[in-house]
């Protein structure tokens, strides 16, 4: 039986990395998806060793994350490992979409909409990380994000009602993010062989577009270009982890939670900003969760547009032109997350915002 596994196993490795067959010239662009595995498998391994030494409890949490720092051999570093993981991998996961809008891969509908599964999941599945150091940023944080579910009609208090384990944040709170904070990343990796599978049986495409009919396998060709492009990004990464540990980091996390005592400026992590300012781009609570879900649903959105006239963005200049006035737009949405709402700030959201949804009116256009 043992034996017949490891046949399995090997037929399984020689099919997927060895003998896959991928289009002869993918650029760099599509080195992103492995190295998103690669931090993946990172953030569980650190995430696990640092289960070990968290203490779920409200009265606790905050002393055991210096605990964790000060006391348990190299827990500065596991922690600053899955701290800044979570950054470098939204960071590579937007590079990875980004690939996607560009050359059109979202008309592969399944692996589009596997690969989106993947990314609302890892939304969740980072706010709640977020929240379980109980730092100041973090309690208000979960405070203002989940309040957003009482918009809901009807229904609305009481999910957020149960969702708090009472009528404010509390211990059960806590414990709840935590428990699904350590379960969905085996969700994510679950949804992640869904997406290779579709993939696979898709076949990637390629920076023009085109029927695909030369054909070189994986190995030894792409699988050494992966690998050094393996070794510079972990050399970026443990370079952030050693020098600038909280470079992504919230100053007002390294205080305690205090429900008497409200940050000037509450907003989630970085990666979130782009999303937190188109929801309070609209001076009203549901019209702004409507907002920030549109947001996300719009992606979901791109592979029912099958009348474009030409594939990639790569030979139509327009296409070109309305992708990085969306990627600039972007960049400045999640600048703007950080800035108080007041004159101008609230003009220029509302600006922004709106070039954010025409981007997907344009992609109808041409």
């Amino acid at each position: 039986m043992k034996i017949k596994y490891m046949i399995i196993l090997k037929s399984f490795l020689k099919m997927n990395m060895i003998n896959l067959e991928s289009p002869s010239n993918m650029s760099k662009w599509w080195n992103f998806g492995a190295l998103l595995s690669l931090f993946m498998i990172i953030q569980i391994s650190s995430g696990f060793f640092l289960s070990m030494f968290y203490i779920n409890n409200i009265n606790y949490t905050f002393n055991s994350i210096i605990n964790i720092n000060r006391n348990i051999n190299n827990g500065w570093l596991i922690r600053s490992i899955h701290m800044n993981g979570a950054s470098f991998i939204f960071i590579y996961m937007y590079i990875h979409m980004s690939r996607s809008l560009y050359f059109n891969s979202f008309f592969l509908k399944q692996t589009w909409i596997s690969g989106m599964m993947i990314f609302i999941t890892m939304m969740m599945t980072a706010f709640m990380g977020y929240i379980l150091p109980w730092g100041q940023m973090s309690f208000w944080g979960a405070t203002v994000i989940t309040n957003l579910l009482s918009t809901i009609p009807y229904l609305g208090n009481m999910i957020t009602n149960w969702l708090w384990g009472g009528f404010s944040i509390n211990n059960a709170t806590l414990l709840r993010f935590y428990s699904f904070h350590f379960i969905l990343p085996f969700m994510i990796m679950s949804l992640i062989m869904i997406h290779i599978m579709f993939l696979h049986y898709s076949k990637s495409n390629n920076p023009l577009n085109l029927n695909y009919y030369d054909m070189i396998s994986l190995f030894p060709y792409f699988l050494i270009k992966d690998m050094n492009f393996f070794m510079m990004s972990m050399f970026i990464f443990i370079m952030n982890c050693l020098l600038k540990p909280y470079f992504f980091t919230d100053p007002e996390n390294f205080i305690p939670s205090n429900p008497l005592n409200t940050p000037i400026h509450i907003q989630p992590e970085w990666y979130f900003l782009f999303a937190y300012t188109i929801l309070r781009t609209i001076p009203n609570k549901l019209g702004g969760v409507i907002a920030l879900s549109m947001s996300i649903i719009s992606l979901l959105t791109l592979p029912m547009i099958n009348f474009i006239k030409m594939n990639s963005s790569k030979f139509n200049p327009l296409m070109k032109i309305n992708f990085w006035m969306f990627s600039m737009n972007f960049l400045m949405l999640s600048w703007m997350g950080t800035q108080p709402i007041e004159i101008p700030f609230i003009n220029i959201n509302q600006f922004l915002t709106f070039m954010y949804f025409m981007f997907f009116i344009l992609k109808f256009t041409y």
